[in-house]
């Protein structure tokens, strides 16, 4: 059972921002990690509550929700969350 992944507008605007090597790195970890299990990023806390997070490069995460009854995964951020 795979996921199927939205964007908010702010992770399209993020992505657009991002080099070529990391839409890369961003492909692969949408289609080979959080289509097939979301649950395997980081459990956020505090603002972020609810969320998850997953490591693009040294300062860039993906942070995500996981709408388990639709089996959607919905990237919220693909830049940093470190107040940018």
């Amino acid at each position: 059972m795979s996921y199927r992944i939205r964007f908010t507008k702010l992770a399209q605007k993020d992505i657009k921002k991002l080099s070529p090597k990391l839409k890369a790195k961003l492909q692969d970890i949408l289609r080979n990690r959080l289509a097939v299990n979301p649950f395997s990023g980081k459990v956020l806390i505090g603002d972020l509550e609810g969320y998850y997070s997953v490591r693009l490069s040294y300062k860039d995460r993906i942070v995500y929700s996981i709408h388990e009854a639709e089996l959607v995964v919905v990237v919220v951020r693909a830049k940093t969350h470190y107040g940018e």
